[in-house]
């Protein structure tokens, strides 16, 4: 596989590597009941700063990860967005997951999707994984219409109650989604001639 370089850029935003001052932001952001509302709970500022971490370290390991997202300008830190190994034992992995969080203040402006194509493109571009997931609690429908803006398509028959959580806990329900590298750059080509 190439190289990671060391950041990307899209029309609006910087995706880069994260630094020791995107801590204390992402910590705040992590501690917002409004962006972890579908989360099963809030974090801690030590919590996130471990998070955060292992968020870069894992570009050195993995050549790939969840970049911290800036606007040129206006913002040094809005959220993440990117690639990430899922790790823990699931329904459908071993698997590649897109995700992404951003602070309330930067929602409804398209950054999440924006962010996650110049991820996705890097990362298909990159390597030879055909295939990227990505799923969250079945209420969650901000962060699935960004999914379907991608392109990508729910595998209805890949829903699954999340290990993590209890049984009867309102969040247990997840939705899965996929997409092929075929569906991006098809996507991507119906995006360009639009």
């Amino acid at each position: 596989m190439p190289p990671c370089p060391g950041k990307l850029a899209s029309e609006r935003l910087i995706l880069r590597r994260w630094r020791r001052e995107d801590f204390a932001p992402y910590a705040a952001m992590c501690a917002d009941p409004d962006v972890m509302r579908y989360f099963p709970s809030l974090r801690t500022a030590e919590e996130s700063t471990v998070e955060a971490r292992s968020h870069d370290a894992s570009f050195d390991a993995e050549g790939f990860g969840l970049w911290a997202l800036e606007i040129p300008g206006e913002a040094r830190f809005i959220g993440y967005t990117g690639l990430r190994r899922i790790l823990r034992p699931m329904p459908f992995t071993p698997s590649i997951e897109i995700g992404w969080r951003l602070g309330s203040a930067w929602w409804g402006n398209g950054y999440a999707t924006e962010a996650a194509r110049t991820a996705l493109r890097d990362f298909f571009d990159r390597t030879e994984h055909p295939e990227i997931v990505s799923f969250t609690s079945r209420p969650n429908t901000p962060s699935r219409r960004v999914m379907e803006r991608l392109g990508m398509v729910r595998d209805l028959d890949g829903d699954f109650d999340h290990p993590a959580l209890a049984e009867g806990h309102p969040l247990r329900p997840h939705v899965l989604y996929r997409l092929s590298r075929e569906q991006f750059e098809k996507a991507a080509t119906a995006g360009r001639a639009a």
